[in-house]
């Protein structure tokens, strides 16, 4: 026996190789709220990189819900949902949501990575097929490597390839279809055609579900999400997944559809089963934040007028901002130093705005992703396009 064996010590050497390659995260810490202007690292810094869309992480009316909420409930439920942790929030939360997405049922989860790691391999069973978008999320992936359905990829938002590929699964004569795909994809910003991916799964029986985690507040009628904005229903789309943690500003995942889908998912999902309910302030400011979205609708309209303006700004300086139609916008320079160099750049202007590099996305396809957040101000704008022109003359990208 060896005695002497350091069972962790390949850790450490992982990690020194991540450093060397400069592809180990580098953790900032918020000291405050998000909010626009935010303390980071002890530094006031202009916010480009938040999932924070419509600002409500700091709205008055969920951080009053929550508060009341605590004085009610307390700050927890004490068990998972299936066993003692369901409160009338929970199922108010639930309730609300429903209505408010335009379905029959919506379950919340912990998380909206738990949603698609727990329902997704309760779905498709071995015999099966899953049909999934080349660039679809990890949690995606890994739901889907939970399974034992054959799996096939489809190219990109590329409808002639999905049809191949469906009629390729129907050879082995599947019981069950499901094409999965994001909504809003996160890294280029662009959209799902999930209006002709519908079509296609009509012609195959195949069953529909969408990860509207970036689309969730953004689009659709009033922030309702991509089904909305497609103008489908939920008898066409079977599964929409969101999140609570982005636009809602607060945290937590949910599918929608019928109840059949959920009465199945909260009896088979793991993921919802064995984990703690959502705390009582948590599930009251995300009741808030639909609340602010059906009362208030100038933060999605804010949201979008600072889109137009920010992607126009850097576009014409001569910056490629890829296949952006959201309020996610890349800013693409190729290689990853680059992109490293642009971020170091521009927080050395106050403005704190991430690369994102290769294996994230392609080794040549570098960028910085900026996401906007309705509570920019022009000026605010103003300063971080400045800074884009300053950063990038300095550096020759334009």
């Amino acid at each position: 026996m060896n005695m002497k064996r350091d069972p962790i010590g390949w850790m450490r050497v992982e990690y020194q190789k991540l450093v060397e390659q400069n592809l180990d995260w580098k953790i900032r810490v918020l000291q405050g709220p998000s909010t626009p202007i935010a303390k980071v690292d002890g530094v006031d810094v202009l916010m480009l990189c938040t999932n924070n869309y419509l600002n409500l992480t700091n709205h008055p009316r969920l951080k009053e819900a929550a508060i009341k909420a605590i004085e009610k409930y307390g700050t927890g439920s004490g068990s998972v949902r299936a066993i003692a942790g369901t409160m009338d929030i929970h199922v108010e939360l639930e309730r609300r949501l429903a209505k408010f997405k335009g379905a029959e049922a919506s379950l919340a989860y912990s998380a909206g990575f738990t949603a698609n790691e727990g329902l997704i391999p309760q779905l498709v069973r071995k015999g099966d097929a899953i049909v999934s978008d080349e660039l679809n999320h990890g949690s995606i992936i890994d739901g889907v490597r939970l399974t034992k359905a054959d799996r096939y990829v489809y190219d990109h938002c590329d409808m002639g390839s999905l049809e191949r590929v469906l009629n390729e699964a129907e050879k082995k004569n599947p019981e069950r279809i499901l094409i999965i795909t994001d909504g809003v994809f996160s890294m280029d910003g662009d959209i799902a055609p999930l209006d002709e991916i519908v079509k296609l799964g009509q012609e195959h029986g195949a069953m529909i579900y969408v990860d509207d985690a970036h689309g969730e507040a953004v689009l659709g009628k009033g922030g309702r999400g991509i089904v909305s904005h497609f103008g489908l229903s939920h008898d066409e789309v079977h599964i929409e997944m969101g999140t609570f943690s982005k636009a809602f500003g607060v945290m937590g995942g949910h599918v929608s559809g019928s109840q059949d889908m959920v009465n199945y998912a909260y009896n088979k999902s793991r993921s919802w089963l064995l984990s703690a309910s959502h705390p009582p302030a948590t599930a009251a400011a995300c009741i808030a934040a639909i609340d602010v979205l059906e009362t208030e609708p100038e933060h999605v309209k804010t949201l979008w007028e600072n889109r137009e303006y920010f992607v126009k700004g850097v576009q014409e300086m001569g910056y490629d901002t890829g296949r952006s139609q959201t309020p996610i916008v890349p800013v693409i320079v190729g290689e990853s130093s680059k992109a490293v160099a642009l971020s170091d750049g521009l927080y050395g202007e106050g403005i704190l705005a991430l690369p994102i590099v290769y294996p994230m996305v392609a080794k040549d396809a570098a960028r910085i992703r900026n996401i906007m957040n309705s509570g920019l101000t022009r000026e605010h704008l103003d300063r971080a396009l400045d800074a884009y022109e300053k950063v990038g003359k300095k550096l020759g990208l334009i």
